[in-house]
């Protein structure tokens, strides 16, 4: 088997229950495990699978030290202390990873046809609801055509009134604007109705959301919330739902997708500091392939694609997308390729 993405790593230590003491080192999150690597060695000295774990605790080793503590199956508790940036930022990503339940319980490789086989049952679910989805929103969208095609008619049927008033006044054969010029300013307002009205329907509609773990700007503090692509706009959620950020979509400038898990957005600023979010997710490649039709000449990927192939089995496929965006057969098309 080829060696598992690096999700995130970071300093710390781990208490060696057998030798009584703690060890320094990099703890890795990776999409099935976690690791803890030895610092000067590189040996690894855990290797613990996060569908064996239990528990994940925030506690405190000889009432001092801060710890984050897992118990995994079979009651066997590992201690890790002395985590960089802080605790708080590593406990929130590995709870939301185990959590999320980013594998199946047997493990990379290990998928056997029973397995396989409810992937394609989730598969053709998730597949329906987008489609049971995508009609509800052409539907909407067909009453709100039918609402702004009765008020064209309406001004119609104003402007023809005022007309036939309007043509009903003679003018003297000396007057410069007998060629009627009010009709022309009635045919250009006509024109622009005509050409504005299809872009009101399901501008702000929902593509996908999923909860992330965000960092914001330079602040090395990582909360959880909620990451949503809609047909005009990003928004960015906090725990509690309350929008902290909204990227109109010609407000983005930048995005960097840093591996199938973590990607930054950007939006570029003269004389200030730029706003930017960097979003870590178990889903995040759900997002991706939206934002990879979306935002085509802002999108930049820092990673090998070929890994996805490996990571894109370890992707939930229940995923609820609502797609309200009118390419919606192309981005479910592109998203089938991306998972295959």
């Amino acid at each position: 088997m080829s060696k598992e993405i690096c999700i995130h790593s970071w300093p710390g230590s781990y208490y060696l229950n057998a030798e009584r003491r703690w060890v320094y080192g990099h703890l890795e999150l990776c999409p099935s495990s976690l690791l803890f690597l030895v610092e000067k060695t590189g040996d690894m000295l855990l290797c613990l699978q996060l569908s064996d774990i239990v528990e994940i605790k925030k506690e405190s080793s000889s009432f001092i030290f801060s710890s984050i503590t897992i118990l995994e199956k079979g009651n066997v508790k590992h201690w890790f202390s002395s985590l960089q940036p802080n605790r708080t930022v590593v406990f929130n990503t590995i709870e939301h990873f185990w959590k999320e339940q980013l594998l199946s319980p047997g493990g990379v490789g290990a998928a056997s046809p029973t397995s396989k086989g409810k992937q394609l049952i989730n598969l053709v679910t998730g597949s329906q609801r987008r489609l049971e989805d995508t009609a509800k929103v052409l539907h909407h969208q067909g009453e709100q055509f039918n609402n702004v095609m009765e008020g064209l008619d309406k001004i119609e049927c104003d402007l023809d009134t005022a007309d036939r008033l309007l043509t009903g006044l003679e003018s003297p054969s000396w007057w410069p604007f007998s060629n009627k010029p009010w009709r022309v300013q009635q045919e250009s307002k006509r024109r622009d109705l005509g050409a504005s009205a299809p872009k009101t329907p399901g501008k702000d509609g929902v593509i996908v959301r999923v909860p992330v773990i965000f960092l914001e700007g330079a602040d090395s503090s990582r909360k959880p919330g909620d990451l949503t692509v809609l047909v005009s706009a990003l928004e960015i959620r906090d725990s509690n739902s309350r929008i902290l950020h909204r990227y109109r979509r010609e407000d983005v400038d930048e995005i960097k997708v840093y591996s199938p898990y973590e990607i930054n957005i950007r939006q570029r600023f003269i004389g200030k500091p730029d706003l930017s979010y960097r979003l870590l997710s178990a889903k995040m490649q759900n997002v991706i392939c939206v934002l990879e039709l979306q935002y085509k000449k802002n999108i930049e990927f820092l990673w090998d694609p070929l890994e996805l192939k490996n990571s894109s089995e370890l992707v939930p496929s229940d995923v609820s997308c609502s797609l309200w965006h009118s390419d919606a057969n192309e981005i479910e098309d592109h998203c089938f390729r991306s998972r295959g």
